[in-house]
C-alpha cells in the first residue's frame, strides 16, 4: 500500500507519496506533471495525518522560503531500475543553487558503469522520470549549450525553482520546439 497527500506550494498543488509503513517518501510530483504518479505500482491513499508528510511539507516550507534544507534530512525511496538509480543518485549530489548538464551526468554515469560513455539521452529520460521531483533536483539538470529543457513538471516551473535558488541565469535559455539536449 502506498499513502498520498497535497501539499499547497507557491508554485501550485504538489503530491506526496510514502510507502506503506510511512518511513520513506516514494513521490512528489506537481500538478500536471508528466509521469505523475506513474512509478508507484498500485493505487495511492490519500492519508494526510503521517509523520512523514509533516516532516516534508516542513522541509518543503523551508525550502520555499528561501532556505537550503538538505536531501539528508528526508528518507527517500524513489522506484526504479538500477540505472535510473544511479542517475538519481547523480541528482541528489547537485549543489543547490547550482546546475549540470545531461552530459555531465553521463559522464559521471559511464563512470559508475564502467563504460567509455554514456547517452545524454538515456539520462535525459532517467532524469525525466525522477519521481521525487524538486526535493531529488532535477530542476538543475540543463543541455550543454545552457537550454533549459527535460523538466516534466515544464520549463516554467524549471526556471522559478532555479531563480528560487539564485541560480544565475544569464548564459540559460529557454530552446526553440525541437532542440536536442
Amino acid at each position: 500500500m502506498y499513502y498520498q497527500t497535497i501539499y499547497l506550494s507557491p508554485l501550485g498543488v504538489i503530491t506526496l507519496a510514502c510507502d506503506g509503513d510511512g518511513s520513506h517518501l516514494v513521490g512528489l510530483w506537481t500538478e500536471g506533471q508528466k509521469y505523475h504518479g506513474n512509478t508507484i505500482p498500485e493505487a495511492m491513499v490519500e492519508k494526510n495525518d503521517i509523520p512523514l508528510f509533516a516532516t516534508a511539507k516542513k522541509w518543503l516550507d523551508r525550502y520555499f522560503a528561501g532556505e537550503k534544507p538538505g536531501i539528508s534530512e528526508l528518507p527517500l525511496a524513489p522506484i526504479g531500475g538500477e540505472f535510473r538509480q544511479g542517475v538519481w543518485n547523480i541528482l541528489r549530489e547537485i549543489p543547490y543553487g547550482e546546475v549540470i548538464t545531461y552530459g555531465g551526468i553521463a559522464k559521471k554515469m559511464a563512470v559508475k558503469m564502467g563504460k567509455q560513455s554514456m547517452s545524454s539521452q538515456a539520462v535525459g529520460g532517467a532524469v525525466g522520470h525522477n519521481p521525487i521531483s524538486i526535493i531529488v533536483p532535477c530542476h538543475r539538470v540543463v543541455g550543454s549549450n545552457g537550454s533549459l529543457t527535460g523538466f516534466a513538471g515544464g520549463v516554467p516551473m524549471k526556471i522559478k525553482l532555479l531563480e528560487l535558488e539564485g541560480v544565475d541565469m544569464s548564459r540559460l535559455f529557454v530552446p526553440k520546439k525541437g532542440t536536442a539536449l
